[in-house]
């Protein structure tokens, strides 16, 4: 909902717009031209215009990023591990003409509430939970949903329990098959077996500033092109005090996810949801081994490898928005 005071800000910047490029226009023209040049028209997009809000569940503040009118199709954007809706900055804008996108953070990461570990349950359960009361709190009853890493767990977890509600899948580097956890996973997987302090230790290892910039840098064409911006902050984020115990948390919690594979093939199966998978190939922590078994179980499947690594919209964010707006278009907007 627009307040009058978003109107009254949007106005302003639209005349602002149409004055610097009347002012233009007669430098162009010269001080000597008695010939008035017409100022060109300024158009403007406010159903492309991201706004940031924040809305209470279960007593924590859940942020949110939210672009495009209520009354097109629903896109919810389901972040990965380390970073947050931070991701879909660019995605966000580029699809919002035509379709209502909605991108949270989960307690813990970007800018929702960071609870300590004592008073609040870390869990994909728990963050499926969140997701799902955001959802109904702020009026979404369909939506497609793009899942990305952690996004997954989360999101086939809301699947599976409410068919009805989703549209289509877009899966990046989401895993849903064993195939997909490959030796990366080995000390994650003695994490699960046991929580000891040497176990713990290993996975730490992953929250350095080191390891954040690895998992956007990795696999990618050229690591020149990726903003450094995008490690920055989500290392600020996770040496926030107390975080750590936060991702350490998830981690184990993990390790429930792919005990639910199985219900989650046979969700794919019984309802077959039309689905695209943009996958960055080169991506060790979820490789393409995990994107090939999504063939077996779908028949209304667009199967995309792309050269780049685990955060493949740094790279290839223009090829995957053009990709999932021709989707969207096709199997959602034609059959509503």
């Amino acid at each position: 909902m627009n307040t009058p005071k978003n109107k009254k800000a949007r106005t302003a910047v639209s005349a602002v717009a149409i004055a610097v490029a009347t002012i233009t226009a007669v430098a162009v023209g010269g001080a000597g031209d008695n010939e008035s040049t017409p100022a060109p028209e300024v158009s403007t997009s406010p159903d492309t215009q991201v706004y940031h809000r924040t809305v209470e569940i279960q007593g924590q503040d859940v942020f949110y990023r939210e672009a495009g009118s209520k009354d097109s199709p629903t896109l919810l954007l389901l972040h990965g591990f380390p970073t947050s809706s931070h991701m879909f900055r660019n995605l966000i804008p580029k699809l919002a003409d035509s379709y209502h996108v909605i991108a949270p953070d989960y307690p813990g990461y970007g800018q929702s509430s960071m609870p300590s570990v004592d008073e609040f349950e870390y869990t994909f359960d728990h963050m499926a939970e969140i997701i799902e009361e955001l959802s109904t709190k702020i009026g979404l009853d369909r939506y497609s949903l793009y899942l990305m890493d952690y996004g997954a767990p989360v999101g086939f977890r809301i699947a599976a329990k409410h068919p009805e509600k989703v549209d289509a899948l877009i899966i990046q580097n989401g895993n849903a098959y064993d195939e997909g956890l490959k030796d990366f996973w080995k000390p994650l997987k003695a994490y699960w077996a046991d929580q000891s302090p040497e176990n713990a230790k290993a996975l730490k290892g992953l929250l350095t500033l080191d390891a954040t910039k690895w998992q956007y840098t990795h696999g990618t064409r050229d690591a020149e092109s990726i903003s450094p911006d995008n490690w920055t902050i989500d290392q600020s984020k996770l040496d926030r005090e107390g975080n750590q115990d936060i991702q350490l948390a998830m981690f184990l919690s993990y390790g429930s996810n792919p005990p639910l594979y199985p219900e989650w093939q046979k969700y794919l199966r019984d309802n077959q949801p039309p689905t695209l998978i943009v996958w960055g190939q080169n991506d060790v922590i979820f490789p393409a081994d995990g994107a090939h078994p999504y063939k077996r179980d779908l028949t209304d499947l667009e199967f995309h490898l792309l050269d780049t690594g685990h955060f493949a919209l740094e790279e290839d964010g223009e090829e995957i928005s053009q990709k999932i707006r021709s989707f969207l278009d096709r199997k959602v907007s034609a059959e509503q």
